[in-house]
C-alpha cells in the first residue's frame, strides 16, 4: 500500500471510509477491505459503527499493527472532559488499546480548540492515541489547531474531489507538512457519468470513479478514503495504485475544479 508521509508518520494513501456502513455489512466490508490489502480504516463515533469497524479489524487476518485506525470526537464532546471520556469510550466499542488517528470531527463555536486538543495530548500521553488531527476546518482554524496543539497536527480531513477545489488548504499541506485527507472523494457518486474523466480512462481501461481517485492519490499529501461495500468496489479503488496519470490528464481533472494550475501545480510537483 502506497503511503503518505508526513511529520513522520506513515499514513496509507488509500482507505476505507466507513460512514454509513452498519452491523454486519460493516463487520464484513472492513474485513474484507483489509483481506483485500487495504490498511486504513476510517470511523467516527458519530458513525454509529465504532462496534461493528472493531469486530471487522479483528475478524481480519491482518496484524492490528499493520492497520491505521481513525477514528473521530463528536462536536457535543470537544470540552476537555468529554474528550477524555469520549475517546475511552470509543476505545472500548472498537476493542482497541489504541487507535492510531484521533480527529476533531467539526470546529466549534464554544469551546476553545485548545482545551479540545490539550485532552487529545492527554490521550495520547496515556498511549490510547498515536496521533491527532482535524476535519472540516477551514485554512483560520487549521493555522488556530496548529498554534495551539501541543502535539503535531497530522491531517485535516475535507471534502475533496474534482468539482471542489482545496487549493489554499493544499498550499498550507505542502508548507506545514500535512495530510489532506480526502472524505466523498467520488462527490457522492457524481464522477461516475462524468464524460472527461471517462475519456481519460479509457487508455487505461480504468473507470471515470478510478480516474478521479487516481487524481487524489497522485497529488502529494493528499489521501482519500472512498467508502464501498462490495467486494467489486473494493477492488477497483485498490486498482488505482496500479496506474499513473499524466501532466496533461492532471491538469485536465483539475480544471473540473475551476482550474487549479499556475502557482499550485508548481508547489505539487506535477
Amino acid at each position: 500500500m502506497e503511503t503518505v508521509s508526513v511529520q513522520g508518520v506513515d499514513v496509507p494513501a488509500l482507505g476505507l471510509g466507513t460512514y454509513r456502513l452498519r452491523d454486519r455489512t460493516c463487520v464484513d466490508t472492513v474485513r474484507e477491505a483489509l483481506e483485500l490489502g487495504y490498511r486504513h480504516v476510517d470511523t467516527a463515533e458519530f458513525y454509529d459503527n465504532q462496534r461493528a469497524v472493531g469486530e471487522g479489524i479483528r475478524s481480519a487476518s491482518v496484524d492490528r499493527e499493520d492497520v491505521f485506525v481513525t477514528t473521530k470526537v463528536w462536536r457535543t464532546n470537544l470540552a476537555g472532559d468529554d474528550v477524555l471520556r469520549s475517546g475511552r469510550e470509543s476505545l472500548d466499542r472498537l476493542g482497541l488499546d489504541y487507535v492510531d488517528l484521533l480527529l476533531v470531527h467539526w470546529p466549534s463555536s464554544s469551546v476553545p480548540v485548545g482545551e479540545t486538543l490539550d485532552a487529545m495530548a492527554q490521550l495520547h500521553a496515556a498511549g490510547l492515541v498515536r496521533h491527532v488531527g482535524v476535519s472540516n476546518f477551514s485554512v483560520a482554524q487549521l493555522r488556530e489547531a496548529m498554534d495551539a496543539s501541543p502535539l503535531p497536527v497530522v491531517t485535516n480531513q475535507v471534502e475533496y474531489h474534482p468539482y471542489t477545489s482545496q487549493a489554499e488548504l493544499l498550499d498550507v499541506c505542502l508548507t506545514h507538512d500535512l495530510v489532506l485527507t480526502a472524505y466523498s472523494p467520488l462527490a457522492k457518486g457524481r464522477v461516475v457519468g462524468d464524460d472527461r474523466l471517462a475519456a481519460i480512462g479509457e487508455r487505461y481501461g480504468k473507470s471515470a470513479s478510478q480516474v478521479a481517485l487516481r487524481w487524489l492519490v497522485q497529488q502529494p499529501r493528499v489521501a482519500a478514503i472512498p467508502k464501498a461495500s462490495s467486494r467489486d468496489h473494493l477492488r477497483a479503488n485498490l486498482a488505482v495504485l496500479d496506474f499513473e496519470l499524466t501532466d496533461e490528464e492532471m491538469d485536465r481533472i483539475f480544471d473540473l475544479g475551476g482550474g487549479l494550475v499556475g502557482r499550485l501545480r508548481n508547489r505539487l510537483g506535477l
